[in-house]
């Protein structure tokens, strides 16, 4: 070894060589894990895709009437979450069906705005009950015909 030679500059060079590279390596890493949690069911891309009506439906605090066909279930999920979900059931049942589900909410309205027959918005504030897993669920009602209603229920967070 030579008397004279010292450290070379690659002890200041280095630190700042090596942070970019961990910089971009954690943002690969980052990528690659967000990339593999869509393919396993953690979709967070915003898209509609199937859900299981009773998991819609409960989201809102809710469960499917007796006599109801439950169709059209989805879900989103991005920042929040939301699940609708289309009921074709007996007319007269239900004010029965809204009232038993949310027993503290405001009284259903009729009519005006987006509102056909009935409609229903109930936050945590106004009677979601506490089991609901969302903030906001909103009910609106058609008249199909004379015995039939049209329910399209909607549960999200914000």
């Amino acid at each position: 070894m030579e008397a004279g030679r010292g450290r070379t500059r690659w002890g200041l060079v280095l630190p700042f060589v090596a942070l970019p590279v961990l910089v971009l390596g954690f943002l690969v890493l980052g990528l690659f894990m967000w990339a593999w949690s869509d393919e396993n069911g953690d979709d967070r891309s915003g898209a509609a895709a199937g859900a299981p009506c009773a998991e819609a439906l409960a989201f809102g605090g809710a469960a499917r009437p007796a006599g109801a066909e439950a169709r059209e279930c989805t879900v989103q999920r991005g920042i929040d979450t939301a699940y609708s979900a289309v009921l074709r059931m007996p007319r007269a049942d239900v004010r029965g069906w809204l009232r038993t589900t949310y027993p503290d909410a405001p009284a259903p309205r009729t009519g005006g705005g987006d509102c056909e027959a009935l409609c229903l918005d109930v936050t945590h504030e106004d009677g979601l009950p506490g089991t609901a897993r969302a903030h906001v669920v909103q009910v609106r009602v058609e008249h199909v015909n004379a015995e039939t209603a049209l329910v399209r229920f909607s549960a999200f967070t914000m």
